[in-house]
């Protein structure tokens, strides 16, 4: 329908705010797969040291979301983004120019301080209409996908072939790109819009933590980041163990990587079409389980490892997209933004305990070890899974009311009473209403023209 093509400005909005959502990830994660066995070169490194590094970011990170969101919300969101950019540029500059472990862990820690990712989904959310939004954040999710796994794979190249710095040195360059882009592209706006779909919202913490169902989602996206970061440091010492050198493991995450992009998606489709969610969830979790199983056994042929390796990345792609989806339908009506908020915490804190539990293993036990330690989160993580319920496939749309409401409770309980409506809550003081729908009997345009008779 026409009038749901973006305008100029949200595409402006959308493709300048991915790029930069992108770019700033890539810089993330292009050093999870190569600080394990470069990193060791660096002044006063231990295995410990190196796991820190890897991991530190989520823990600033995650310690800074919320500030970040507060102060965007009273002096703006570009100039948030653009000190957010700031901030990770000057970590990415001092690991590139330091020699030793302990800066390069500074400037790790720097990187994730600079935690503008709802600071970016907020500026999204002010920008574009209702419809719209959605279709930009299936964007950003989408190249969140790509991004990691061009991450994984230009890492190991750019470092094998210039070195550590100066991967650090790219990684600045390409924030400074960002920061252009926020500048030059992405367009202004003196409004705010609260949109609880997307913005943490502090007074709701305590209910979303509350939620049973939503903690053992949360528990889920922590244990997934730690195994993710764990296996990135005991993986790359398992094939120099085997034979493969440092310079040569970009061709192993160049195949199983885009092997897993490919199979992840259409199972992704299959669990949301024939709404079997918490059946490839669990099933995915149980190829985890036995990927580390494997890892744990060194005397498997490389092949082997290679295979088991392919498998933990279809899974975890697929639970790092079906993860988020599980989050949308658990909500309850409102509260999406802030339980997204608590999910990407608890996303942070497992990759900061990932990095230092993993690393203090290897350094202490050796990496037969730490996929021991792997598979007993694995298998704590699957049983926990199983006590999933089935989520109810819903989804939350909000509309903007641009008059004044006379009863909003009737209104209220009026939409609750409509075909394909299970929630509803109105806000007069946000001129916002949130409506949680089944789309396969309803959709926004048949409650529009609801809402456009009863208002």
């Amino acid at each position: 329908m026409a009038h749901n093509k973006m305008t100029p400005l949200e595409k402006y909005a959308s493709w300048g705010l991915g790029t930069v959502f992108s770019l700033r990830m890539l810089g993330l994660f292009m050093a999870l797969p190569i600080l394990t066995t470069y990193g060791g070169n660096l002044n006063g490194a231990t295995e410990t040291l190196t796991g820190l590094a890897i991991g530190i970011y989520g823990i600033t990170q995650a310690f800074f979301q919320i500030p970040f969101g507060v102060l965007s919300d009273r002096f703006g969101r570009k100039p948030l983004i653009i000190s957010g950019l700031s901030i990770f540029m000057i970590g990415s500059i001092i690991a590139a120019m330091t020699e030793s472990i302990w800066g390069v862990i500074l400037g790790r820690a720097l990187q994730g301080v600079g935690a503008i990712a709802g600071t970016i989904l907020a500026l999204l959310s002010d920008l574009m209409s209702e419809e719209n939004y959605t279709k930009a954040i299936t964007f950003l999710g989408i190249s969140f996908g790509i991004t990691f796994s061009l991450a994984i794979v230009l890492g190991p190249i750019i470092t094998q072939a210039l070195g550590l710095q100066e991967l650090f040195w790219i990684i600045a360059v390409l924030t400074m790109i960002s920061i252009i882009i926020t500048l030059i592209i992405v367009p202004s706006t003196s409004k705010h819009t609260l949109n609880r779909e997307s913005s943490l919202v502090t007074s709701s913490i305590r209910h979303v933590i509350g939620n049973s169902h939503l903690m053992k989602l949360n528990l889920s996206v922590f244990f997934l980041h730690v195994l993710l970061m764990s296996s990135f440091i005991g993986v790359p010492k398992h094939f120099i163990m085997v034979g493969l050198s440092a310079g040569e493991h970009w061709k192993i995450y160049l195949c199983t990587m885009s092997i897993a992009l490919a199979l992840a998606a259409p199972l992704l489709i299959y669990a949301e079409k024939k709404r079997q969610m918490k059946k490839v969830f669990v099933l995915a979790i149980g190829c985890i389980l036995g990927a580390e199983t494997v890892f744990w056994m060194i005397d498997y042929p490389i092949w082997t490892l290679i295979t088991s390796l392919e498998i933990f990345f279809v899974s975890f792609n697929l639970i790092e997209a079906i993860l988020p989806s599980f989050i949308s339908k658990q909500s309850p009506v409102g509260y999406k933004g802030t339980a997204m908020g608590v999910y990407t915490t608890s996303q942070c804190i497992g990759v900061a305990t990932g990095g230092f539990v993993g690393g203090w293993i290897l350094d202490y036990m050796g990496s037969s070890t730490v996929f021991l330690f792997n598979m007993l989160v694995a298998l704590s993580w699957f049983v926990l899974s199983l006590n999933l319920r089935e989520p109810r496939y819903l989804s939350t749309l909000r509309f903007h009311l641009e008059d004044c409401i006379q009863d909003p409770i009737q209104l209220q309980n009026f939409l609750k009473q409509q075909d394909g409506i299970f929630d509803a809550w109105i806000l007069p003081h946000e001129k916002s209403a949130y409506v949680k729908i089944d789309s396969k009997m309803t959709n926004r345009d048949e409650i529009k023209k609801i809402m456009s008779q009863k208002v």
